[in-house]
């Protein structure tokens, strides 16, 4: 899947859409018995008679797709796009230090990016065309007469009733408390969202063409450092301008301090942050276990402060992201969640039952057509978050220089969607050398043709998958390198290296 940027700005979606036309009752079925000899009355069907409503079922995609829609931000313009995952890959993978081309079939970011979807997320309600309805003034009448009728049959055994009954006393039960009175209990979906809500705000970023998107971000530090993901914020880092609105309304200017493309995470900071900024708290993302509850905050199709809920429905989840338009893949082992994720969400938090963060709600998977008449897709259930551990070390990284450092074994690798490893090409990227001369690979004894199995006790089955493993690690750190060569499988230690920057 591939994010589909907007451009043009369209007007927000409203919080309700307007009613629709409503066709007037039809009159209530006669409830006595006809008379001996009658001709049956055609309105009344016949007893045990009951309507059915066809449920349309969609096709869910077999497998998991090289790549998810990776960044869940709405869009704000209205140009149609190129359909999702239309990426492909290049013949040969480059480095595994950093991400090519987006293979083939690559998911779109959670949030259908800054926009150039056709009829952007938040496109005004249209109500139905009204029925033709020849006749229609007569049946009203009929029915507004019927209804009158049994109003008033109603009233009048209402009154005869309530006069009998009187001195009976009343039975309904009254609260002691108020709606606003009412205490959630610490755990419950309800105490979470109000405590995380006033530390997550909507991202607005626009290029200095005009052209941008929605998504969102979290409170990372008191000094004003919000983090999100870096597709969000994408087209305002030459030249464009950005912004953050917290729920209650407060909007501030930021400015993008850093961006990582690989990994999908940037960091912006609010000018003139305010005094009483309190940071989620970020938990430890090596500790989730599958089926732990997850809450998902975000701004879907542009409604901002939306809360879903969900749970952790796989770890390690090798996904590789592109926006669609273009640029390279973003790999990571994600977690994913089957809590509604939408275009729109990206950059948000996934919150554990606690309402600690772990992870950055980042990419999507679904079906290649839309369903919202935009041709821009929907959560069907498969959310991907980058983990909070990665994020944060980005994140810190960012703050502290501005560009990103990635591991990296020094060898390039195929992008090509196979179960049996990750291998070693026999040439490198723009003609270089597969093996970097005096690199960890190199130094480990890795050769062109060698297959990659597994990274430690994770196994591998494609070079997008070792790529999202070696990212979780950071640059110095051991891994267990098993691979086969001949036929023979074998093991090698090699110390990861490091790359700084995107480029």
């Amino acid at each position: 899947m591939s994010t589909e940027n907007e451009g043009t700005a369209v007007p927000p979606a409203p919080s309700a859409p307007p009613p629709a036309p409503v066709d007037a009752p039809a009159p209530p079925a006669h409830q006595g018995h006809q008379a001996p000899g009658a001709a049956p009355d055609p309105s009344v069907p016949p007893a045990g008679a009951q309507h059915a409503e066809g449920q349309g079922h969609g096709t869910a995609p077999q497998g998991l797709p090289a790549a998810a829609d990776p960044y869940g931000y709405g869009p704000q313009g209205a140009q149609a796009g190129p359909p999702a995952g239309t990426g492909a890959p290049s013949p040969s993978a480059p480095d595994a230090s950093w991400p090519p081309p987006p293979p083939p079939s690559t998911p779109s970011y959670g949030d259908g990016g800054a926009g150039r979807g056709a009829g952007g997320w938040g496109s005004s309600y249209q109500p139905p065309a009204p029925k033709n309805g020849g006749g229609r003034g007569r049946t009203v009448a009929a029915v507004l007469v019927a209804a009158l009728v049994a109003g008033g049959l109603g009233g009048g055994l209402g009154y005869t009733l309530a006069r009998e009954n009187d001195s009976s006393g009343s039975t309904t039960v009254s609260s002691s408390t108020s709606g606003g009175n009412v205490k959630r209990d610490p755990g419950t979906v309800a105490s979470v969202a109000a405590k995380a809500l006033p530390s997550t705000v909507t991202i607005e970023a626009e290029s200095s063409s005009g052209e941008g998107g929605t998504g969102t971000g979290f409170v990372f530090d008191t000094q004003g450092h919000i983090v999100t993901n870096n597709h969000v914020v994408a087209d305002a880092v030459d030249g464009g301008k950005v912004s953050a609105t917290f729920p209650n309304g407060k909007k501030y200017d930021a400015e993008v301090v850093g961006h990582a493309q690989g990994y999908d995470v940037a960091v912006i900071k609010l000018n003139d942050a305010p005094s009483d900024l309190k940071p989620l708290t970020l938990g430890n993302s090596d500790d989730v276990a599958v089926g732990d509850s997850t809450i998902a905050i975000g701004a879907p199709f542009g409604l901002s402060n939306t809360v879903t809920t969900g749970i952790i429905s796989a770890k390690n989840r090798p996904v590789a992201s592109s926006d669609g338009a273009g640029s390279q893949a973003s790999y990571m082992s994600a977690l994913q969640t089957d809590a509604s994720i939408n275009p729109g969400n990206s950059g948000g938090p996934l919150l554990d039952a606690q309402g600690n963060v772990i992870g950055i709600n980042s990419a999507i998977q679904s079906t290649s057509n839309g369903g919202f008449g935009t041709g821009q897709a929907g959560s069907i259930g498969l959310g991907f978050a980058i983990p909070i551990n990665q994020a944060k070390y980005v994140a810190q990284e960012l703050i502290r220089t501005g560009k990103p450092v990635y591991a990296k074994i020094g060898a390039s690798v195929s992008l090509e969607d196979t179960t049996g490893g990750a291998k070693i090409t026999e040439q490198g990227a723009g003609g270089s050398d597969p093996v970097d001369p005096g690199g960890p690979a190199d130094k480990a004894g890795l050769r062109p043709g060698d297959v990659i199995t597994k990274l430690d006790d994770r196994v591998i089955d494609s070079g997008p998958t070792l790529i999202g493993e070696i990212w979780t690690h950071k640059p110095g750190d051991k891994v267990t390198i098993t691979y086969e060569r001949g036929g023979k499988e074998r093991t090698t230690e090699l110390t990861l290296g490091s790359r700084v920057g995107d480029s």
